[in-house]
């Protein structure tokens, strides 16, 4: 077997088997969701570029592998050499596997985001057949008895108010509900949840793909409540989300302000916890880097000659 491989398996199984059991029980993440979304976005590149590394290894040869390291060091700055026997160490059919790994998950984030994109222009060509823009809502008014406030993002995002929502929610209710999906737009959430389900259609039963597609979206909830929270006091937000909890959008490409997620948002909202002591984000991103920097230089003594 080739030993010069279990650097990167090592680190493929810590990021996509264990680390995300761990990510998904810790405490903190109800406290701080945009680090924690930033966390799972890190175990996944962590991963992927794990299982690169590693399959690239494991196509060059025994001998070539051995003495990449040491072949590397010409492109130092300070050896004065040329990049030329590092080149020839990496065959070129082991880049063209690394690079394979890479793109397949590219390819897929590509695909999922056009076709959510085709399913919000079908969306909105029926908004634009049976409802009629609020300009003192900023949002597109649907007669429709049941509650629910949600939004389309993109290029050409818009809000959708069922008159059913407007029949029961006060006017600092319905602000703190349109806040809520201003903040899904501005924060191009649609974009990651993009990122989570084509690395889920590549990894699929992943225990990292699996635990991410249940924990993302509930984590952009939740950020998206706060920054709602900014403009407007708890309780309201969380009267408008409890009065709109039963409401179910079929597009899974909208953010709907309610949603099976409520109960747990409203009682995080009503907790009044604050967001976190911020020597989380330095231990995050000292974990991020470790993430990173531990295969390559564990790989590094590995095969040096």
């Amino acid at each position: 077997m080739n030993h010069h491989v279990l650097p990167p398996l090592i680190t493929a199984v810590c990021t996509g088997l264990l680390c995300p059991g761990l990510l998904a029980r810790a405490r903190w993440v109800g406290q701080a969701p945009r680090l924690a979304v930033a966390a799972w976005g890190v175990l996944a590149a962590a991963f992927t570029a794990a299982v690169a590394f590693g399959v690239m290894l494991l196509v060059l040869p025994y001998e070539h592998a051995h003495g990449m390291a040491h072949h590397a060091a010409a492109c130092l700055p300070r050896d004065g050499q040329d990049c030329s026997m590092a080149a020839a160490a990496v065959d070129r059919w082991a880049l063209a596997a690394a690079a394979a790994v890479l793109a397949l998950p590219v390819a897929a984030f590509c695909r999922e985001l056009l076709s959510a994109r085709r399913r919000r222009a079908r969306h909105a060509h029926g908004l634009r057949l049976i409802g009629r823009t609020d300009t003192g809502l900023r949002a597109t008014v649907v007669p429709h008895g049941e509650p629910a406030v949600y939004c389309l993002p993109g290029r050409s995002a818009q809000i959708v108010v069922t008159t059913g929502a407007m029949d029961i929610l006060s006017a600092a209710q319905l602000a703190a509900a349109l806040r809520h999906e201003r903040a899904h737009i501005a924060g191009r959430h649609h974009v990651v949840i993009g990122a989570v389900e084509a690395f889920g259609r590549i990894f699929r039963g992943l225990p990292l793909a699996r635990l991410a597609g249940s924990q993302v979206p509930l984590m952009l909830e939740m950020a998206a409540d706060d920054r709602a929270l900014r403009h407007c006091a708890r309780d309201v937000l969380a009267t408008a989300l409890y009065s709109m909890a039963a409401a179910r959008v079929t597009d899974r490409s909208a953010f709907a302000a309610g949603g099976p997620s409520v109960a747990i948002r409203i009682a995080r909202i009503l907790d009044r916890r604050g967001a976190g002591h911020p020597a989380l984000k330095g231990l995050f991103w000292m974990g991020a880097v470790a993430c990173v920097m531990l295969p390559v230089a564990t790989t590094c003594c590995l095969i040096l000659p």
